[in-house]
Order: structure tokens, then sequence, then C-alpha cells
């Protein structure tokens, strides 16, 4: 009597590939906080225990919750990040971001592959897209995994310990993730991002343009004229996509840039608040303490006792 040789069911097979990249991904995070690795666009990140809302940008990208989960807060949306989905980002976009569930045994473990857009809109003539009505849909979204998305990703990870072979064989896995990725439940919004002349396309646009002059003054018809789009319709579509306002938008892209020059110790609060553009230091206290939750001293204070306490 012949037997044929195993070969596993489709979540089966998800499953272990799953656990073998979480214990790649666990090799590589020996301390918590986020990791760079040999590939630039990938990243990951460790948290041996829950912790509070931290404000963070996030960059067109895609991101595996591998074990734990965390909670993003993007406008009034909650999502919560765990490992039976993928997340795709498909502009920046501010969020608010928890660890959920993580303990020292069970750390939660998470991996950010940055998206280069460019890249995505060069592959559009050769990826077979279904035609999808030109809607703007939110620039945060998720998608049940797949082990098609999966196994390009865990290929790239094993590579990261054979920098000979990541060399040549990365940017085929790139490639081949990207297409997965594509012509997969989260490939319409990419394209439309992609896409020259769509609304999202034209909202990704004046992203860009906040993000390169977010310490200007904004009207909202120049800027909705730079994009070529009327100013009530920039307005709805940047809602839809961003989960806020553009003048909101800018306002927390100020706020984080003001943090980071706090955290370098580059300047005091006042210097801080007139180069992201605010004329008023106390009303930037105010709009600070109000997303970030502490003033600016306190809070820079906070962030690095914390950061301290990471690398020791």
């Amino acid at each position: 009597m012949s037997s044929k040789p195993y070969s596993p069911t489709p979540s089966s097979r998800l499953e272990q590939d799953r656990e073998e990249l979480t214990a790649i991904v666990e090799r590589l995070t020996p301390t918590e906080g986020v990791h760079v690795t040999a590939w630039p666009a990938l990243t990951l990140f460790r948290a041996d225990s829950a912790g509070v809302p931290t404000c963070a940008m996030y960059e067109p990208s895609l991101g595996l919750a591998l074990q734990g989960a965390k909670q993003i807060l993007l406008g009034q949306h909650r999502f919560v990040h765990e490992p039976a989905s993928y997340m795709v980002t498909s502009v920046d976009v501010p969020v608010s971001a928890q660890v959920m569930q993580a303990s020292a045994e069970q750390p939660c473990l998470c991996l950010t592959f940055r998206l280069d857009l460019q890249r995505i809109r060069d592959m559009l003539p050769e990826v077979a897209l279904a035609r999808a009505a030109a809607v703007s849909s939110p620039g945060l979204s998720f998608s049940a995994l797949e082990d098609s998305l999966l196994d390009p990703l865990l290929r790239l990870a094993r590579l990261l310990e054979a920098p000979k072979d990541l060399a040549v064989l990365g940017p085929l896995i790139e490639h081949e993730l990207l297409y997965r990725l594509l012509t997969g439940e989260q490939g319409i919004k990419l394209a439309q991002i992609a896409t020259s002349g769509s609304q999202s396309h034209q909202v990704s646009r004046a992203i860009d343009w906040l993000r390169r002059h977010f310490d200007e003054p904004l009207r909202i018809e120049a800027l909705a004229g730079r994009v070529n789009m009327s100013a009530s319709s920039l307005h709805h579509h940047f809602r839809a996509i961003t989960a806020m306002s553009p003048l909101q938008y800018q306002k927390q892209l100020r706020l984080h840039e003001a943090r980071r020059l706090l955290l370098a110790g580059q300047c005091d609060v006042a210097t801080a608040a007139h180069r992201v553009g605010y004329e008023s230091p106390s009303q930037f206290s105010r709009e600070y303490s109000r997303h970030f939750g502490a003033p600016p001293l306190r809070d820079v204070a906070r962030l690095r006792w914390e950061d301290a306490g990471s690398a020791a």
C-alpha cells in the first residue's frame, strides 16, 4: 500500500510559517523597542509588557503582529492589531498606538515593511487589478493574513542572517511581496494612492505638501489648488483617508516635530513652538499637553526615562 508524502493544509501551513517567523523576530529582538535590520525597508518591534498610548506617525507600510496585540487609534477609529491579520498604511497618518498584550514570556512582536509607492506605481502595468469605484478609503486598514503574503516575508526574514544571499535574493523577494500585496484585498487601495489623477493620489500629494510645509500658514483653497481639487472635495476625501481635516493633520505634524526637537535637546519649548509654526508658546503648550497627555518638559523627561530604562 503506497502512501503520499505529507502536504500541509493551507491553514496549517500558515500557522507553521507564522510560528517560524515569530521565532526569527524574537531572536533578532533581544531588547524592547524598534530594531533596524539588514534590509532597510524591514524593521522589527518588541515589547515585554503592556504599555500606555504613544503618539506616532505611521508611513506607508505593511504591518504584521506576530504575537501579542496593539490597539491603534486613527482619529475616532479604533483598530486592534493581532496575529490573524495584516495592516496596510497607504499614506502618512498620525496615530495613537498602545501595546495591549505582552509579557516577558510572550512579548508583543511586530514586523513592519516600509512601502515604496513609486515602485508600486511602476508595477501597476504588470498587475491585473479588479475594477473598483474611485472612492477614498481609510489610510489604515486590516485584512485577514494569507500564506501567499506571509511566505515572502518569511523568506526575507530568513535571509537577514545571510547578507550575501540577501543582497542578491532580497530584491526578488521584495518584488514578489509587493505583487502579492497588490493582488490581495488591499491592492485596489494602494493602486488608487499610486495612480496619478485619482482622488486618493491627489490627497496623498496634499499630505506630502503638508509634511514638507507644516510650519507655514495653511490656506485650504491654496492647498486644494495645488492638487487640482476643490476645497470641499479636498476636505471630504482628506477626512475619508486620514480621519481628520487638513488643519488637524497639520497640527499633529507640528506637535510631532516639536516633540522630536525637544527630545533631541536642540532647543527650549518656546523655540520649538516657533520653529514648527506656532506664534504663541502658551497655545503650543496647551495643545501639546492635550495631544501627548503632559506638558512638553514633563513629557520629554518621561520619554527619556523610559528610553533609559529600556536600554538598561
